[in-house]
């Protein structure tokens, strides 16, 4: 019997150009808490990449390889090598090893990526709308709606099953995953472009935190905070900044704050024309008391990279370095680093856990009988999901991993029970559907075809013996 795949999802994340994916999983902690460790570097070096988490693995994605000579006056100059690429590799944080895996459809750099229910979206980039969805488990790639326009250095955030696309405007897109569909939500209050050009992301409590950007207005140090249930903006304290630029051009994530103290790490340079300095470079912000503190400083100097948080623990992947802001050479970083958090190996005070289980509904098969052997499998689950698996007239259970479509069924009775896990364990089991299938005998057509020439024949002989009979 053929199975392939179909359900309506609904869908979460975090991430941006150079952003984030949060996952619990099994993870190799070598530092202290407040402490930076080397890890094993991607096998490309890249800046602008995109990274992810799926599964307890690292995807890191897309981005170029560009290293030259670099003017402020004059933009790049000298000689120029390298391009933008669709590279995919895959770290796995238990082994610390790299490997490849099938590149993205279309080579971006500088887009917005999310990872949920076990797939990764690549959204916008460097003159694209592209808009393309990874599946790790089956290695392959699928197109989705583009955006509705081209936007620059957009970030994505996932949030109660839609994914919110905010560009360096400060516009606010909205993308459902279940319906396939974009949506325009009201922007951010500060639309400056260019207070927006490198801000960083990242969500706690059902909230998104838009912070900072790489400008010289007074807008650059902006925390700007949006409620998607009331579609509005309020503001956050701003991060501790010595000069008026931002840590533009950086990443941000967030904690959970189940092993460790609940808040949301920025990593990036202290200011603009302060590249080669790292004090400053990792901020933490508390958002019970609105308040910020410094971390350990990373300890290598980049820019354009990306950002994963495995188990409450960070991975700052790839990027890009330069001799100095206004002249000097630069070029791509495979550099992979491992961050512990303050009070890492305890809960947040205020951590609950999840032990509430995925609800599953059913939109088909229904309880009826079906006139046909094929009968789509189709439901939603109502919160976001890292397993979905599912069980055929009482067989073994098999991983969902697309639309699935039950073929070749027999006439008779059948069942189904669908099965969901989060990213906390907990499996979710929906009901049994039963329903039957009665497929109609189809028409004999060989044997009547036979049959007709069988009296084709007989009638052909009688009257050939008729005609001879009279003949004499």
């Amino acid at each position: 019997m053929r199975k392939s795949a179909a359900w309506l999802l609904v869908l979460v994340v975090m991430s941006a150009s150079s952003i984030v994916c949060v996952q619990f999983a099994s993870s190799s902690v070598d530092g202290a808490e407040n402490s930076w460790v080397t890890k094993a570097p991607m096998r490309e070096a890249r800046e602008n990449l995109g990274v992810a988490v799926v599964n307890s693995k690292i995807y890191a994605i897309g981005g170029d390889t560009l290293g030259g000579f670099w003017t402020y006056s004059m933009g790049l100059s000298g000689q120029i090598t390298g391009k933008t690429v669709g590279t995919n590799e895959e770290y796995n944080p238990a082994t610390d090893t790299w490997r490849f895996k099938t590149p993205m459809l279309t080579p971006r750099k500088s887009f917005a990526i999310t990872a949920y229910n076990g797939k990764i979206y690549c959204i916008g980039g460097t003159n694209s709308q592209a808009n393309e969805a990874y599946d790790p488990v089956t290695d392959t790639w699928e197109t989705k709606t583009p955006m509705p326009t081209i936007v620059s250095l957009p970030s994505a955030n996932v949030i109660n099953g839609k994914i919110y696309v905010i560009d360096h405007s400060g516009a606010n897109y909205v993308y459902n995953p279940e319906t396939d569909s974009w949506e325009i939500r009201t922007p951010t209050p500060k639309p400056s472009a260019a207070g927006f050009d490198g801000h960083v992301s990242a969500v706690v409590d059902s909230k998104l935190h838009i912070i900072g950007g790489l400008s010289s207005n007074q807008d650059s140090n902006l925390h700007q905070i949006y409620d998607p249930a009331a579609d509005s903006w309020t503001y956050g304290s701003s991060p501790p900044n010595s000069i008026n630029f931002a840590f533009g051009n950086g990443a941000a994530a967030a904690t959970t704050g189940e092993l460790a103290l609940r808040r949301i790490y920025v990593f990036g340079k202290q200011g603009a024309f302060r590249q080669g300095e790292p004090q400053g470079s990792n901020r933490i912000y508390d958002p019970q008391t609105d308040s910020w503190t410094f971390g350990a400083d990373m300890p290598t100097s980049r820019i354009y990279f990306g950002v994963a948080v495995v188990n409450d623990t960070f991975y700052v992947v790839g990027g890009g370095s330069a001799d100095d802001w206004f002249v000097g050479t630069f070029r791509p970083s495979a550099v992979n680093e491992q961050y512990v958090p303050i009070g890492y190996g305890a809960p947040d005070p205020s951590y609950v856990l999840e032990t509430t289980p995925p609800r599953i509904s059913f939109l088909s098969p229904l309880d009826q009988t079906y006139n046909e052997s094929t009968v789509t499998l189709t439901f939603s689950v109502d919160k976001p999901v890292n397993w979905i698996g599912y069980s055929f007239d009482g067989q073994e259970t098999a991983t969902a991993t697309g639309n699935i479509t039950l073929s070749g069924l027999p006439s008779g009775s059948h069942n189904v029970t669908v099965y969901a896990k989060d990213d906390y364990g907990n499996v979710g089991t929906s009901e049994t559907i039963y329903f039957s299938v009665r497929v109609l005998d189809p028409f004999p057509t060989v044997p009547v075809l036979a049959a007709s020439a069988m009296i084709v024949v007989i009638v052909g002989a009688g009257l050939l013996v008729y005609f001879k009979k009279r003949k004499r």
